[in-house]
């Protein structure tokens, strides 16, 4: 499987995207045409050598009638004021005028009615509404409402299509990412002087590791943040995989602490394994009845916990213990660490995200003597294990009276012969 591992060391924007595509070598010319299919007249993107701190890259430039608009330069004014700073913008939705704010639904027009490829049309759009819907919970209104001012310019309308387009060019499957290192100060928006990170931007990274920086930059733009928190499967160290292309997409400001570059690793995986987050949530229990940990992990599977263990450890003072530790995903965080407090006697817990890679996995029913088995089957480099679920070959060996080992011979015999 194809991956690309953004290297986010210095923060990301989408032009630093596209100049580290072309630069681990996206052709220019098939990226020209893709962004083509948008049919909006008057829009190119150009890119031209550059270094920084003398590490060699690719700087991107979208154009809009031979001018160049950069995204990462006036970035945060208002669009009511950039015929003043831009030459004028060529009109977003198709037979109107040129509006001073677009409404996702100007941009979502454009792409739909585009002859993009469907897979990058629906990835666009999913980028687009998370970027609506960041702005929508910033100003407290529903996301149909976002009048999109600063990303809603046609130079973000290309980095989005454009790094879409170009990841399928480059016949990119996975994206994975490192943590995103944020920037210090205040940038000029369309509502004022914003902190860095822009409020739209942390809205964005909800989950994703981030390290704040003392740097006086905005390091991650809010096209940069959709783009890399839609795409990426996981945000971490680079998972094992045999590098083939390096490219470096430079921003343009520079930076005396670091080189203001993003970086793009892409080459093969070496084994294709599913990946996902969970989070882990822990307790210590000392004083607890240990009689009330079936009646607690089986409620614990009923809302929603994916594992459970538990550890003995050794606590302060020397008193044996154990670590509770519950896997769990994200929208059922809150409900495990209730019923963690409300059924336990630890007086607090705690939790983290961990990385998940998992075999492909697949759930068939077999018909014994004995009766029906649910079998797991899992395939690992064209192995295949057979799981029979325990529920079942224990409800069966007490009905029939018979081993439960039994039972689960019965259930792999079965399988196989099928």
């Amino acid at each position: 499987m194809k991956i690309a591992y953004f290297d986010c060391f210095s923060g990301i924007s989408g032009d630093m995207v596209l100049g580290a595509l072309v630069d681990a070598g996206l052709d220019p010319d098939l990226l020209q045409t893709e962004l083509a299919r948008l049919n909006l007249p008057g829009i190119s993107i150009s890119f031209k050598p550059t270094a920084k701190h003398a590490i060699a890259a690719t700087q991107a430039e979208v154009r809009c009638s031979d001018k160049p608009i950069s995204a990462s330069e006036e970035y945060h004014i208002h669009l009511d004021q950039l015929t003043t700073l831009r030459p004028p913008l060529v009109p977003l939705a198709h037979g109107a005028g040129s509006h001073a704010h677009h409404q996702l639904k100007d941009i979502l027009e454009i792409i739909r009615t585009s002859s993009l490829d469907d897979h990058v049309k629906n990835t666009s759009t999913q980028i687009f509404q998370r970027l609506a819907a960041a702005e929508a919970q910033v100003h407290g209104m529903p996301p149909e409402q976002v009048h999109l001012h600063e990303v809603g310019a046609l130079d973000a309308v290309v980095d989005i299509v454009g790094t879409v387009a170009g990841l399928q060019l480059l016949n990119v499957e996975v994206v994975h990412a490192s943590p995103l290192r944020f920037g210090t100060g205040f940038v000029r928006c369309a509502h004022g002087r914003y902190p860095v990170p822009v409020p739209g931007v942390l809205a964005l990274c909800k989950d994703v590791p981030t390290e704040q920086t003392e740097i006086r930059a905005e390091l991650v733009t809010p096209t940069g943040a959709a783009l890399i928190s839609t795409l990426a499967k996981s945000f971490g160290p680079a998972p094992a995989f045999r590098q083939e292309r390096v490219g470096y997409g430079a921003g343009r400001r520079d930076l005396k602490e670091m080189p203001n570059l993003l970086r793009v690793r892409i080459g093969e995986t070496l084994h294709a394994l599913p990946q996902d987050r969970a989070m882990l949530v822990e307790a210590n229990i000392d004083d607890m009845n240990p009689e009330i940990y079936g009646y607690l992990f089986q409620l614990l599977l009923e809302r929603g916990a994916i594992d459970m263990y538990i550890t003995p450890v050794y606590m302060k003072k020397g008193r044996p213990g154990s670590l509770l530790s519950v896997l769990v995903d994200e929208d059922k965080l809150d409900d495990i660490s209730h019923t963690l407090l409300a059924e336990t006697t630890t007086l607090g817990v705690r939790y983290h995200q961990v990385e998940r890679r998992k075999l492909e996995r697949s759930i068939t029913t077999v018909k014994t003597q004995y009766g029906p088995v649910r079998v797991k089957i899992c395939t690992f480099d064209n192995l295949q294990r057979l799981a029979p679920e325990y529920e079942d070959c224990a409800q069966l060996a007490r009905q029939q009276n018979v081993p439960i080992q039994s039972v689960y011979a019965a259930a792999r015999a079965t399988l196989r012969e099928e």
